[in-house]
């Protein structure tokens, strides 16, 4: 493929001269280190270094060409004869040359793409169970790991740059792969990583307080939510799945075309929008060994079982339910594949030593989330509800004081510790939570040390207790501000657990 062809679309700053134009192109790279002769390297700004200081390693390497929204920095070296190209947008032309190089595979591969605040791992998790059940090969990519015709990858980004989304449904393609699942982050919108990809189906799971540090407002924050089912380049999905008991999905509404699958808990999903065409549950059972429930959509009722716990993922179900739907299956299919689907690492995730109370470890990192979770502990405990938890550093500083006063308003004890405090003190982060979780008078104790901090809210519990882990759920790691070290919520829990004198037999 040639240079124009590879930039067919793209906005550039200025004509391609014939000599560029022509040039053989074997590959697209936004990674120095990756490139190989006859690559064209995109070099974006990014969060924390500018794409450009890797340009000339690029060229080294064997680069045709390097593309940027940036001009060639002053005092480039001229030792290699590789043209920079100026665009309107580094990351959409990234997006526009990756779809035109691997010859479109989003036209062929039917994309499912989840956005939202919360619940679009388990989400995702749920459709991908229940295309395969229906004996679809697909591939699924989210926060947790990416996955490809059944083979597990490890997770960069929960939404990855748009030429590695395309590589994979490429990739996928050539598995005789039929559908894509992806959760689409709101910083991926923001920024282009999905940018004139075609999705089959759009789905909204609810919006609330999180990423202010990137999106600054509210406002802002949907607004990118909703470029999924609004983009502003290339084709709106075919369908999209609503949640109606979020006012936010009035927000979402896509054009004209795009058919709309409403779900609510609530008994009026879509009629408020004058539809009949709405899911809902009735008689929803939640216990220790899952969920049970009656899915109502189009006068049918479809008996629904899950081993997921919590009223929160009867919305995830309805969710994934509402995309089975959009791809032409029956309610007994989507049935099949939801039983189908194992529980979601680090979502509400049991670890059990055989000790007389619950313990439980939950990814909840926004208040509405914590909430959400710290409930369904309620629902489980014949006691009380231990809730540990702590805020990320170098993140929206707004959400501390309010996860503090969900944790303490919903909770019997609370232990607040530490959790990826990155650059900034963990004393400080603490101090910040600390405003909102004194407005109650909940008992508590400030532990930095996580590891500490789970023995202490370990110690605390008695029979019939839960404990809730939140924050951190499937991640093994916790950054600090010198270094990253190996760190998992459900080890340690196993480890002080073991100490105590737990360890479940058989």
């Amino acid at each position: 493929m040639t240079l124009r062809e590879v930039l067919s679309g793209v906005k550039l700053r200025s004509e391609l001269l014939k000599d560029e134009a022509d040039r053989e192109v074997a590959g697209l790279e936004y990674d120095s280190r990756r490139v190989e002769k006859d690559f064209v390297f995109f070099a974006f700004p990014g969060s924390r270094m500018d794409g450009r200081q890797f340009a000339h390693d690029a060229m080294a390497r064997g680069a045709c060409a390097v593309v940027s929204e940036l001009p060639r920095p002053e005092g480039f070296p001229q030792s290699f004869n590789t043209p920079w190209i100026e665009v309107e947008h580094g990351r959409q032309a990234l997006a526009v040359a990756a779809r035109n190089f691997y010859a479109r595979p989003d036209e062929r591969v039917a994309f499912t793409g989840i956005t939202g605040t919360n619940g679009k791992t388990t989400t995702a998790y749920l459709i991908d169970s229940i295309l395969r059940d229906a004996g679809r090969v697909t591939a699924m990519i989210g926060t947790i790991e990416y996955r490809l015709a059944g083979e597990l990858r490890k997770a960069v980004n929960t939404t990855p740059e748009s030429l590695d989304v395309i590589r994979l449904a490429a990739e996928l393609e050539q598995h005789g792969g039929t559908h894509l699942i992806m959760e689409v982050s709101s910083h991926a919108l923001a920024l282009g990583r999905v940018h004139g990809i075609h999705f089959h189906t759009a789905v909204f799971t609810n919006l609330t307080r999180d990423h202010l540090d990137f999106h600054r407002t509210m406002e802002e924050y949907a607004l990118a939510k909703r470029m999924l089912f609004v983009p502003s380049e290339g084709p709106a999905p075919h369908w999209a799945v609503l949640n109606q008991d979020d006012p936010a999905s009035q927000q979402m509404m896509p054009p004209d075309g795009t058919r709309v699958l409403w779900y609510a808990l609530s008994e009026d999903a879509g009629l408020k929008n004058g539809l009949k065409n709405g899911l809902r549950a009735e008689n929803i059972r939640s216990g220790f060994d899952g969920l049970r429930f009656d899915l109502i959509y189009e006068g049918a009722r479809q008996p629904m079982e899950s081993v997921l716990i919590g009223r929160m993922n009867v919305l995830n179900i309805l969710a994934a339910a509402g995309a089975g739907l959009s791809y032409g299956l029956d309610l007994a299919a989507i049935a099949r594949g939801v039983r189908a689907c194992p529980a979601v690492p680090g979502r509400f995730e049991r670890v059990d030593c055989g000790q007389p109370f619950l313990v439980a470890v939950d990814y909840a990192h926004t208040d509405d989330a914590l909430r959400n979770v710290i409930q369904v502990a309620r629902e489980l405990a014949s006691g009380r509800v231990i809730t540990l938890f702590g805020c990320g550093g170098d993140r929206d500083r707004t959400k501390r004081p309010r996860m503090g006063m969900a944790a303490a308003e919903l909770s019997d004890f609370v232990v607040l510790t530490s959790d990826n405090p990155r650059s900034e003190d963990p004393l400080g982060i603490m101090n910040d939570v600390m405003v909102g979780l004194g407005r109650f008078d909940t008992p508590h104790v400030a532990e930095p040390d996580r590891a500490r901090a789970i023995r202490r809210a370990l110690e605390e519990a008695k029979p019939g207790d839960v404990v809730l882990l939140a924050g951190k759920g499937h991640e093994t790691y916790q950054i600090l501000k010198d270094r990253t070290i190996d760190f998992d919520d459900r080890e340690t829990a196993r480890e002080v657990l073991r100490s105590f004198g737990y360890e479940k037999q058989g």
